[in-house]
């Protein structure tokens, strides 16, 4: 609303008069620009029940009618504006929300805190809603309701990212400091999404208009960064960003703790079993990020918008002996760019143009220093393509929606080996075609919200037609109670499979592969919820019970540690669970409980037994937070509880030797027993000081496992040929960890 009072104020040569809290409520689309001054402010009245007055030619004073809304809950129940529309404000924290269409969404400039968080980092926090998690605590493996991370859609303004992490998985990827909107989506997702399984996670850098200049510099324990938005007219201004971390010149306690977190169990801290040698090893890391973002205005109606991203990781190691000196590496990268043109053509039709490409591309190299073995390994994608969205207002409460979508993507992978030698690459390309139809519809009272959408994949390479509806149903029994029902059904030609536990230094095992509809099929998702929330002034609960199957999945995807590890068969996996979140909000403090529980399995035709429990299943789930918001000062006290994750244990403690050059271990059927459970306590703190009207300096302090607990999150077991013995491994989670943050914008 303030963007159109400038707006007309430019145009006609008037100055609006108004009081803040009674203006800023609304969101609403704008009179068309040919009206004349009195048609628009006609317009204005009606849409938002304010009294517009005359004073005289160049002044118009804003006042409340009979009762104008002071909340944006109730501006919602009067004004037909965009339908996915804010439903539950203050989820979990302030500038988090839940919308009508069963997604949330975050505004990182209004993020609060969240306990171990000190920024609105978009890939921890959705760990914090229920049913998402990290089986093995990291942003680079996040599993939504049992399924993988590569059956998530990762996007970045439009552009599809294949790497989401900094430090293997530690550190998200996407700097938080740049991020306006990020929308996730656990279930009945838009038709404009595909190519995923499981989440939609949307991430947005773009400002609804042409804001003023701004700066902003920051460093943690980690790394230091910048970002700069500058406006360079009334119609265009560009952003950049850049991060890097001091990892590879620096050491600090943070470092130490994400380095044994990482690099355990790999080459980096295991270069070799060979005692007889004697080494030294030394090892270098850091990484970086970059975005550029050019915004113009083409006229009152249309917008172009140029944006680039770029990520990278590196590792270098290095081994020395008496005689010998090798190097072993592994680098990481991620760049982006995508071109965006907009327009509204008039007050009830708009289009969008989106063209992207996305390029990863993940390179090791691997020189063994007790065998003179040098080995290459890279994997590489290529994604690319355009889209087209029309958007048609058929009446106040009715929107249709229909586009066109075409992506090609290319995955190849080679290897490389000199002793003895050996070569190979493979290379796979896909082409898809996606016709989309959508409509969403609701009442005049607010009440009723309905989302329909059709999704009709044509795979050009398989000659196959793919139908993928899609649905979201919200409906209000009183203001305080709804009911909401969730549907999907989508599919996916790419996804990460692990050859060998070893490959890309045992770091960044997993590498991208595509689909070919026989040995490696196109994954399939079925999934349907039905939910409940309740909110009273104070309280807010929500219940979510859903159903969730994915076939045609590979089992080399799943990261089997047992048995099975070498196996290359296809099945499929069901989830059952249930999701409960409560809160309670205070004048200064909120708490919330949630908690999940969900039974998830397998099934593999060419297994004994056929059926067992997924590898990401945790069929408890408790988390807690208390947090503290006052004036400039935040503090959030939580915790996580979850019971253990499966694993396959021997079913002896013997080998079998029925092979002596190749000793096998004897397991039980997969994934028979649980680990110990997951507990950990979190701590996060910071302050503001505003120095200016423009200026402000904010200090924060985290803390992750307070406690210090030893939680171990994976066990897998191998032969250790020297005794001929069974041995255990086991992955810990993350130690004490503190970090600090000094923030600095103007």
């Amino acid at each position: 609303m303030k963007q159109i009072l400038k707006t007309i104020s430019k145009q006609h040569n008037v100055q609006f008069n108004y009081i803040e809290e009674e203006v800023s409520v609304f969101k609403l689309e704008p009179p068309v620009r040919a009206l004349s001054l009195s048609e628009k402010l006609q317009h204005l009245e009606a849409k938002t029940r304010l009294d517009f007055e005359m004073i005289n030619n160049k002044y118009i004073a804003i006042s409340t009618q009979k009762k104008a809304p002071t909340k944006l809950a109730e501006v919602m129940d009067t004004i037909p504006i965009d339908l996915n529309e804010i439903k539950i404000e203050r989820y979990l924290t302030t500038g988090m929300s839940k919308n009508l269409d069963g997604s949330f969404t975050v505004h990182p400039k209004k993020f609060g805190i969240l306990p171990g968080l000190i920024e609105a980092d978009a890939l921890q926090t959705m760990q914090q809603i229920p049913g998402i998690y990290s089986a093995d605590q990291t942003i680079s493996n996040i599993n939504v309701r049992s399924g993988t991370h590569d059956q998530n859609l990762f996007l970045w303004n439009g552009i599809r990212m294949f790497q989401t992490g900094h430090f293997f998985g530690l550190i998200s990827a996407f700097n938080p400091s740049l991020a306006q909107k990020i929308t996730i989506s656990k279930n009945g997702s838009s038709a404009f999404y595909g190519e995923s399984t499981s989440s939609v996670i949307a991430i947005s850098s773009l400002h609804d208009g042409i804001e003023s200049s701004n700066y902003g510099m920051s460093a943690n324990l980690i790394s230091a960064e910048f970002n700069a938005k500058v406006k360079t007219s009334e119609k265009s201004s560009f952003q950049l960003s850049g991060r890097r971390s001091f990892t590879d010149f620096a050491s600090s306690p943070t470092y130490r703790s994400y380095y044994d977190r990482v690099f355990q169990n790999t080459i980096v801290k295991n270069i070799t079993t060979n005692e007889n040698i004697t080494y030294t090893t030394d090892e270098k890391f850091y990484f970086y990020d970059f975005t550029g973002q050019y915004q113009q205005k083409l006229g009152y109606r249309s917008e172009l918008i140029l944006d680039v991203i770029g990520i990278n990781n590196a590792l270098e190691i290095n081994q020395n002996t008496e005689t010998a000196t090798r190097k072993s590496n592994l680098e990481q990268q991620n760049f982006g760019g995508s071109l965006n043109f907009k327009t509204k053509w008039n007050e009830k039709n708009s289009t969008t143009i989106n063209g992207y490409v996305s390029y990863y591309n993940l390179d090791a190299l691997n020189e063994a220093i007790e065998n003179d073995q040098v080995l290459a390994q890279q994997n590489t994608v290529l994604d690319y393509g355009w889209r087209l969205e029309n958007k048609h207002l058929l009446g106040e409460n009715f929107t249709f929606s229909n586009g066109y979508q075409y992506n090609e993507i290319g995955v190849s992978n080679s290897e490389n080996i000199n002793n003895p030698l050996f070569s190979k690459k493979i290379k796979e390309v896909i082409r898809t075609h996606a016709l989309v139809l959508e409509t969403e519809l609701k009442n005049n009272e607010g009440t009723l919200f309905l989302k329909t959408g059709l999704r009709s994949n044509y795979i050009e390479d398989f000659a196959k037609l793919l139908l993928e509806p899609r649905l979201q149903f919200n409906y209000a029994f009183t203001k305080k109670f709804n009911i909401e029902i969730l549907g999907e059904q989508k599919s996916q030609t790419s996804s990460q499979i692990i050859d060998l536990q070893q490959d890309f230094l045992g770091i960044e095992k997993r590498r991208w592969t595509l689909a070919n509809d026989s040995t490696i099929p196109i994954q399939r998702s079925n999934q349907i919820s039905l939910g409940f929330s309740f909110r009273d002034q104070n309280w807010l609960l929500t219940l979510d019970n859903y159903y969730k199957k994915v076939t045609g999945i590979y089992s080399p995807s799943q990261a089997f540690q047992n048995q099975l590890e070498f196996s290359r068969i296809n099945g499929d996996y069901a989830v059952v669970g249930t999701e409960l979140l409560i809160q309670r909000n205070f004048k200064h403090f909120y708490t919330w409980l949630s908690y999940g529980l969900s039974n998830s399995d397998y099934t593999f035709s060419e297994t004994l037994p056929t059926q067992f429990a997924n590898n990401f299943q945790i069929v408890h789930t408790v988390s807690w937070a208390g947090i503290y918001e006052w004036e400039n000062l935040k503090i959030a006290l939580g915790s996580k509880w979850h019971s253990g994750r499966p694993e396959t244990s021997p079913s002896t403690s013997n080998l079998d030797l029925s092979n002596p050059a190749k000793p096998e271990i004897i397991y039980n059927n997969p994934n028979n027993k649980n680990m110990s459970e997951f507990f950990e306590v979190n701590l996060s703190a910071n302050y503001n000081w505003k120095l200016t009207s423009k200026s402000g300096l904010q200090f924060g302090i985290s803390i992750l496992n307070i406690l210090n607990r030893n939680n171990i999150i994976n066990r897998y077991y191998r032969v250790n040929k020297t005794n001929e013995s069974i041995e255990s491994v086991n992955t810990v989670a993350l130690k004490r960890t503190p970090n600090l943050s000094v923030k600095f914008s103007f």
